[in-house]
């Protein structure tokens, strides 16, 4: 079948150990099932785990991507949870120590087929298009899961959403002006600020850049560059929620005075549970909020793609359709 596999690892450059070609049909273990299908998502996933990240080398070649949604074997239209937990597990998929994501033990989305467990099988709302759901199972996951199960945020409450553009921080962007909250958002680029101001932020700014109010959470998925703005921006009693380090993790100050003094939390998030995706499906149905996409390309063109990622010229996200 087609596949855009990680034929070898290359931290350096990335995209030299990337194939687009073909891949034998995916296995089907006792209590999965397969999934056709028709749009997957990238993400920074993709590109780390091209860098070896996640992703050894004596795993190679692995099909890439997390996100998906197609046809399950029924013919019905599905989302693919990406968060694969031990067959013993109960309870948070996301604390499972045992778990993993689709293309770092099992094979990915980018592919005509995907085998998943059965359960990881969740209905796709019939208001989204089935590149608009391939957008969900990780990044608006993600935002969903900090906005709405991390950080304590009620209706009226202020969040700063830092690096506007990346897939996390729109998606949050979107779903806190969808739940009522009063968004702020920043980017280092004029353009990415415009576009979050179109997204739904009440206000933007510079990367850096003294807010007119202290706000009660902040989502924080930039790490290191970010991390001294982000504490310095919320009241005390505020929650920090951080789901990635895109520009690392070890900023100049950690910031732990502050963060004591003024009685903060650190809140760490990771993906989101089958239940959490089924719920942001139908908060998105009701709500008639749709991900902003970026670009929709065929999958033979993934190397462009993630490309694009890696460059950071992207707001929104990018999704490879078959």
């Amino acid at each position: 079948m087609f596949a855009v596999y990680a034929n070898s690892i290359n931290p350096d450059s990335p995209l030299e150990g990337l194939v687009v070609g073909e891949r034998p049909e995916p296995e089907v273990p006792e209590g999965w099932t397969t999934v056709t299908v028709k749009a997957a998502s990238i993400n920074h996933h993709d590109v780390w785990s091209l860098r070896g990240v996640g992703l050894r080398a004596e795993s190679t070649p692995m099909i890439l991507g997390c996100d998906a949604a197609g046809y399950d074997e029924e013919g019905n239209e599905v989302l693919v949870h990406a968060v694969i937990n031990d067959p013993s597990w109960h309870g948070d998929d996301t604390l499972d120590p045992k778990r993993s994501l689709l293309s770092e033990r099992h094979q990915g989305t980018f592919a005509d087929k995907v085998a998943v467990p059965k359960r990881n099988v969740v209905a796709k709302p019939t208001g989204l298009s089935f590149a608009e759901a391939a957008c969900l199972p990780t990044a608006w996951l993600t935002a969903y899961r900090m906005l709405f199960t991390q950080s304590g945020l009620k209706q009226g409450d202020t969040v700063l959403i830092q690096g506007a553009g990346g897939g996390v921080a729109t998606a949050a962007i979107t779903l806190a002006r969808a739940a009522g909250f009063r968004v702020y958002a920043t980017s280092r680029d004029e353009g990415k600020r415009a576009k979050a101001l179109e997204t739904g932020a009440h206000e933007v700014f510079e990367s850096g850049a003294r807010l007119p109010a202290k706000v009660d959470a902040v989502i924080e998925t930039v790490g290191a560059a970010t991390w001294s703005h982000s504490i310095k921006s919320m009241r005390p009693g505020g929650t920090i929620v951080i789901a990635g380090a895109t520009s690392g993790d070890a900023p100049k100050a950690a910031e732990l005075t502050r963060i004591f003094f003024q009685q903060m939390r650190v809140h760490g998030s990771t993906m989101g549970t089958r239940d959490e995706l089924h719920g942001l499906a139908q908060f998105m149905d009701v709500a008639g909020v749709r991900p902003l996409i970026d670009r929709e390309i065929p999958m033979e063109k993934a190397a462009e793609g993630l490309s694009a990622v890696i460059d950071g010229s992207v707001f929104g996200k990018i999704v490879l359709t078959r």
